[in-house]
């Protein structure tokens, strides 16, 4: 390797600008085309170290920062699944992000208009109507986001006054149309394919890490105020990111969250399991995520056969589908 920036930099910018996002093994693999080349002999990935890949992650953040972007990382939240089965190692996810500009003016390069209000919309669903005090799910299922395809009557004017100039000016001369199901399907399909989505095992759609990267500046300002005290978007206490994945005090009101590869690491070096934030006993059984959806069903059911138990009629017994009911219920 030369300190130059040579062909071989600008054959690795080119490939991870193809994929967007990129592992440490993917680059291993990439890179070891590279060296063969230079070198005239074949290089295995295994050869390729992690100081080969951070020199070329360097090289190409200065040849790309003239043109506000930046090769960032961050570690996967869904160290765990879902049912609770399986634990795995983060895995960390390096990704090209503009550095300035909203980023959905990005999306405004290869979606349609019509096509960001739909992913407006289930941003919407999952950073807010599926993300209350009492379930702090953020992630929506396939049918949610499907039924979200059609516009509402106030769309544009919320997805105008989330977009910079370059968005808006594609939205102008008319409200947001609706989309067929069988175009949100595509669009949904598209958005895992490029790395904004990920689909769990359950079918749930969830922000990706290259997702979350781009979009971190972009989530804090429209759905927190601070002057109302809302808080929707929540960070890890330990690694200060974003956590869409986790784990969360037992306390709704306090701000108190983990991610599941964060709690390993904290609780290692601390005498006892306690909230970083507000000290009290950590819970360990509240989460933060796909898995909030289970335990907030687990509690419904406590609730239901409680209430079979003090003879309270049927109708009493469905799921309350209201917002405030659910966050007024006692917690689980």
């Amino acid at each position: 390797m030369t300190e130059s920036y040579n062909d071989g930099n600008r054959a690795f910018l080119q490939a991870f600008m193809a994929r967007s996002t990129m592992t440490f093994e993917e680059a291993q693999t990439v890179l070891a085309a590279i060296f063969s080349v230079q070198e005239g002999s074949t290089i295995s990935p295994d050869d390729v170290t992690e100081d080969d890949f951070s020199s070329y992650i360097s090289a190409a953040n200065s040849a790309i920062s003239p043109f506000d972007l930046e090769i960032r990382s961050t570690l996967t939240q869904s160290t765990i699944d879902p049912d609770g089965t399986q634990a795995r190692r983060p895995e960390r996810i390096y990704a090209l992000v503009n550095t300035t500009s909203d980023p959905l003016t990005q999306l405004a390069t290869i979606y349609s208009a019509d096509e960001i209000a739909f992913v407006k919309r289930v941003l919407d669903a999952m950073f807010d109507t599926h993300n209350t005090r009492r379930s702090e799910a953020m992630v929506v299922s396939g049918i949610q986001a499907i039924q979200l395809a059609k516009a509402s009557a106030g769309d544009s004017d919320r997805r105008e006054s989330n977009m910079d100039s370059q968005a808006q000016t594609q939205t102008q001369g008319g409200a947001a149309q609706s989309l067929s199901m069988s175009q949100a399907e595509t669009v949904l399909r598209q958005l895992v394919s490029d790395g904004w989505f990920e689909k769990s095992r359950k079918g749930y759609f969830s922000l990706s890490p290259r997702g979350l990267m781009e979009l971190r500046g972009w989530l804090v300002a429209t759905y927190n105020d601070e002057n109302e005290r809302i808080q929707k978007i929540k960070f890890c206490a330990a690694c200060r990111d974003i956590i869409t994945v986790g784990q969360r005090c037992a306390d709704r009101d306090c701000k108190g969250r983990l991610h599941d590869h964060c709690v390993r690491n904290y609780f290692r070096v601390q005498q006892a399991e306690q909230c970083p934030v507000c000290k009290e006993p950590w819970p360990e059984d509240k989460f933060v995520g796909e898995r909030a959806i289970n335990t907030a069903d687990q509690a419904r059911r406590r609730s239901t056969n409680t209430q079979r138990l003090s003879g309270v009629g049927a109708s009493s017994q469905l799921p309350s589908t209201n917002v405030n009911e659910e966050e007024n219920e006692a917690s689980d």
